[in-house]
């Protein structure tokens, strides 16, 4: 099993171009799908086989969006080896994913992003870098792994692009607003030099993703909202506000960096709920 997985893993991250999280992902899936299943070559596995490993799965009682994704790391390495010519039949083909709810995403309105965004205390320069880390997360819609992945480089103050590294190694440019600029050159006014990453630590490091939830949660708490936000909601409320105000879902997309239109299309589901909100208020037969 471990050379067919090795093979594996090495086409996800050569060729699919698979970050390193999902990399990991799929790996203890597999070696834990291997382990349970007690069955050395992965060439002699049945699809009865594969049904009674999922019927141990759900004995666990895991939640059906874990669920899916294992089922997912299985379907991908059998449909592997059946593209390389190593397996006849796919015995994965027939595995049904279960069904998984869609929920909301949920995200700040644009006084709660304001209230947000000005909570970092302008005259230090921790309070600058928050400043600009919130300013660049809601201007630009970036995910936090990419905000920390950023170098000073990466940032066109003339142009106001940002130059990205996404999922899958795909890099992108997206626009980014004067505010966040002036944020962001303020702060590297002050901040000390010696480092191309965008956003340090108070150790001179580059920040890591962990360092960026820390510090929104301390700024929700002097913002007094009280709600449980994550940098991902930024970005939830970036694309809802475009969208709010008129922007194409193609354009979203692509701003995003979704390889998917229906991966973006889940926020026209909230702007919806916002638009029967206002009708059932204002309509006087609702």
């Amino acid at each position: 099993m471990k050379r067919y997985l090795d093979k594996f893993l090495v086409y996800l991250e050569i060729e699919k171009n698979y970050s390193p999280h999902t990399l990991l992902n799929y790996k203890l899936d597999l070696e834990e799908f291997a382990r349970v299943l007690e069955e050395p070559d992965p060439l002699k596995i049945t699809y009865l086989q594969l049904r009674k490993y999922l019927a141990r799965l759900r004995d666990r009682h895991y939640k059906p969006r874990t669920l899916a994704r294992k089922l997912s790391s299985i379907r991908s390495f059998f449909k592997f080896l059946h593209r390389e010519g190593l397996l006849k039949n796919n015995p994965a083909v027939l595995l049904l994913t279960p069904k998984l709810d869609k929920k909301l995403p949920r995200f700040l309105s644009e006084n709660e992003v304001v209230q947000l965004i000005e909570s970092p205390p302008s005259n230090k320069i921790a309070g600058k870098r928050d400043r600009a880390i919130l300013e660049t997360l809601y201007s630009s819609g970036l995910r936090v792994s990419e905000l920390v992945a950023l170098n000073i480089e990466s940032v066109d103050t003339i142009s106001n692009l940002v130059k990205v590294m996404g999922k899958g190694k795909k890099e992108r440019l997206v626009p980014i607003g004067e505010k966040a600029i002036e944020a962001i050159q303020d702060y590297l006014q002050q901040r000390r030099p010696g480092n191309r990453a965008l956003f340090l630590n108070k150790n001179g490091q580059r920040l890591s993703d962990r360092g960026v939830r820390k510090i929104i949660n301390r700024h929700i708490l002097k913002a007094s909202l009280k709600m449980n936000v994550s940098p991902h909601m930024l970005r939830h409320s970036f694309a809802t506000h475009l969208l709010n105000r008129g922007a194409d879902l193609r354009s979203v997309q692509e701003l995003l960096g979704h390889v998917n239109l229906s991966t973006t299309q889940i926020y026209t589901h909230i702007s919806t709920e916002r638009l029967k909100k206002v009708y059932d208020q204002a309509h006087p037969r609702a």
